[in-house]
């Protein structure tokens, strides 16, 4: 495996999604890891990200000088170039001109880094300070124009630093060069895929549970489904899941979870419809965030009930991902956490139980790869995102049923069409909002009042950035025109062509 050290890049993620697509297990740790721990995972070598800082200001994140003398090959990326620069000898500096986007850099010599790549590179590059002086060993792989030393390299001590960013898809030939890393210069020879995973993981799951029962909330999303799936092929009947209705779901969610998990896959699933319960605690609550406050405590106090009535059972499957974990955990210490998650940060301790996570350490790609080697239909694992807090959050201010009602139709008529024009594959996330928001319309010569819907259809790699669909202008026309005429209390149908950032996906 190949362990990266997080400096802080909003680009460390992807190093860790490339090489994964490239078969490479790795695992992403504060830059603050001791020696040890690094050592505990036996490496083949180390990636040094990026990072916000400059490595010649006072307190910016360094590694313990011990890493870079443990005789791994090291790959620095921007701030990790940087660090070994100056951590031996050499000198960084705020560069007069900065290089911030697409860059052409050319190689300098042969060099097993750069194996089987052109002499000129199209590059993403994001720096405002640059290397001045080469501490010794290194030598120059690769130049810019504005910077002399792009790339470095010292082939004895398997030292390695670029400037610029292989891991976006912005540097077209950067697979190649993490490729090169990990199998030439690190001699990394297994191949890590789904199947050999799905495999470990049953046994895992078995050897954690024993003979024990577990305890799984089931959604229908993506994650909890294919977590359902792997331990119900782990431990077969052993796995209790409940599917708790908040009444805020799409249409059709409650019928599909009977059909798919309870008769289709023969598991134990228990639908419990929690949906009054819900919508009351939530009338009149117009503030996200304490709609989203709301329904986890309230879920939690559902599935607490239900799960006192299975009796004493000891362990708890959550269906935390990767990206869950590393969000939780902030490069600069515990007391800067970057997110705490609901699955990472959110079990109540009266529940006593432990944590079974068998998905904990796989990327959303990655999660829908192995749903796939467990037979699970594509209605399933090919769904777009859905949030916890389900159509709370798309209905901006309170939360009525007639609200709930509006939003599922007019919904689910973009999905329908979506689907029937072959759109809906193509699409990372669509979604409907229910906008506060009244205007004035016509329909048979009589003045009407009613509601906006704002249509929401994004295309993304990873979440991470994402850019609005450009649907075809027919298209959009006819889910204009079913939802305006199929749904009572909307008169008004708008698209929202904003990319992330500067706006986010959910409008909540």
């Amino acid at each position: 495996m190949i362990v990266i050290l997080d400096f802080g890049s909003q680009y460390t993620q992807l190093i860790a999604r490339r090489l994964r697509e490239l078969e490479v297990f790795c695992e992403i740790l504060p830059f603050s890891t001791s020696l040890e721990a690094i050592l505990e995972r036996k490496p083949t070598g180390l990636i040094l990200s990026g990072g916000p800082s400059s490595v010649h200001a006072a307190k910016s994140p360094r590694p313990k000088k011990e890493i870079l003398e443990s005789g791994l090959p090291i790959l620095g990326i921007c701030y990790g170039m940087q660090l070994l620069v100056q951590m031996h000898g050499g000198k960084v500096a705020a560069s007069k001109n900065r290089e911030f986007g697409l860059a052409k850099v050319k190689l300098q010599g042969n060099d097993l880094l750069f194996s089987g790549l052109a002499k000129h590179l199209d590059v993403w590059m994001s720096h405002g300070d640059k290397a001045l002086k080469l501490g010794n060993g290194f030598k120059v792989l690769a130049k810019t124009p504005s910077a002399p030393y792009a790339a470095i390299g010292d082939a004895k001590r398997r030292w390695y630093g670029v400037q610029f960013h292989p891991e976006v898809a912005h540097t077209p030939q950067g697979d190649k060069i993490l490729k090169n890393f990990a199998r030439r210069i690190c001699g990394d020879k297994r191949r890590w895929n789904m199947k050999g995973f799905l495999n470990e993981a049953v046994k895992d799951i078995q050897r954690q549970v024993g003979n024990e029962h577990v305890l799984l909330g089931l959604s229908g999303g993506v994650d909890s489904s294919v977590a359902a799936a792997l331990i119900h092929k782990a431990i077969g009947k052993k796995l209790h899941c409940i599917f708790v209705d908040h009444g805020l779901n799409r249409c059709g969610d409650k019928e599909r979870m009977n059909r798919i998990f309870k008769k289709g896959l023969g598991l134990n699933l228990k639908l419990r419809d929690a949906s009054k319960l819900f919508l009351t605690r939530l009338k009149g609550v117009a503030d996200p965030e304490r709609k989203r406050k709301i329904i986890g405590r309230t879920f939690i106090e559902v599935f607490d009930e239900d799960a006192k009535r299975l009796g004493k059972i000891k362990f708890l499957a959550q269906g935390t991902l990767y990206p869950d974990v590393i969000e939780s955990v902030s490069v600069h210490g515990p007391s800067v956490v970057i997110k705490s998650h609901h699955n990472v940060g959110g079990l109540p301790k009266r529940m006593r139980m432990k944590l079974v996570e068998p998905l904990r350490m796989l990327f959303k790609d990655e999660v829908r790869d192995l749903g796939r080697e467990l037979g699970l239909p594509d209605e399933v694992i090919g769904q777009h995102p859905f949030p916890g807090p389900g159509l709370a959050i798309r209905i901006l201010g309170s939360v009525t049923p007639a609200a709930v009602k509006t939003l599922q139709q007019a919904d689910w008529i973009m999905q329908e069409e979506l689907r029937a024009a072959n759109w809906y594959n193509k699409i990372w996330q669509a979604f409907a909002v229910l906008l506060p928001i009244k205007s004035v319309g016509v329909m048979g010569d009589a003045r009407t009042y009613e509601n906006a819907v704002a249509l929401r259809m994004v295309g993304s790699r990873d979440g991470m950035t994402a850019h609005w669909i450009h649907l075809p202008y027919d298209l959009l026309g006819k889910i204009s025109s079913r939802i305006v005429n199929e749904v009572r209390g909307i008169n008004r149908v708008v698209y929202d062509i904003n990319s992330k950032p500067p706006a986010t996906i959910e409008w909540e």
